[in-house]
């Protein structure tokens, strides 16, 4: 997990997937399944996916009663994934629910994927946090109080932005997991993202692993920019 590049794939059906995967014939890629593409094309994705070496982060983002996240997380283990998400406001019943449906649903001999939880969004700003979720406190404070209880609950880990990695490792520990999105090339656009940085900032402030989406998909030409950010990334 530790130094991985995830590649969002920010598309809406198998065929855009495989016309971009194409384009790597030669390497196993770490992807990231988002909402929009595996609520239109169904489990059948992450098998096509897997079938093509590729490891998967299926980034559904579950937060319902604990219960219900255990149920679904036993079925989510089958399908092979390699990392899976939850949202940490669901509080911390419900993630121990959660870590225990992974356990549960994975097969025999097989290591159960790695599950983490969603802080604070990297589309939100403090003002809108304090605004609309009605918390009274600073935005890194609100990732902190979500990161620790996560871990608390047996979590590996946590998104949140790489801003506030470095206080979640000197908090909670250098093994727990920090991965980011809101990865951007320096001159591209921030889009729908507030909190951004590049991959060699996320690098030296520690992140374990980055989520690369538009700055790759988008790109006119994507191995190129795909090579970029890899390299960025890896300080070279």
């Amino acid at each position: 997990m530790n130094n991985s590049l995830i590649v969002a794939l920010d598309f809406s059906n198998m065929e855009e997937v495989n016309r971009f995967l194409d384009q790597f014939s030669d390497e196993q890629l770490y992807v990231k399944v988002g909402m929009e593409l595996f609520y239109q094309n169904g489990p059948a994705i992450i098998n096509d996916l897997k079938e093509r070496g590729h490891k998967v982060f299926l980034d559904l983002k579950l937060h319902d009663i604990p219960h219900t996240v255990r149920q679904a997380m036993k079925g989510l283990a089958k399908l092979d994934i390699d990392l899976v998400n939850v949202h940490a406001a669901g509080g911390r019943k419900m993630m121990e629910e959660a870590l225990a449906g992974l356990e549960e649903g994975t097969k025999p001999g097989k290591k159960r994927p790695f599950l983490i939880a969603v802080t604070q969004l990297t589309s939100t700003s403090e003002e809108a946090m304090r605004r609309e979720q009605r918390i009274d406190s600073t935005l890194e404070e609100s990732v902190l109080h979500y990161a620790a209880l996560a871990k608390e609950a047996g979590l590996d880990g946590v998104v949140c932005s790489p801003w506030e990695v470095k206080k979640i490792h000197e908090k909670l520990g250098e093994e727990f997991l920090t991965i980011t999105p809101g990865i951007r090339l320096a001159d591209d656009d921030s889009n729908d993202q507030i909190r951004i940085a590049t991959p060699d900032a996320a690098k030296k402030w520690g992140t374990n692993a980055i989520v690369v989406g538009r700055s790759i998909t988008k790109a006119a030409c994507v191995s190129t920019a795909y090579k970029m950010v890899k390299s960025s990334w890896e300080g070279k």
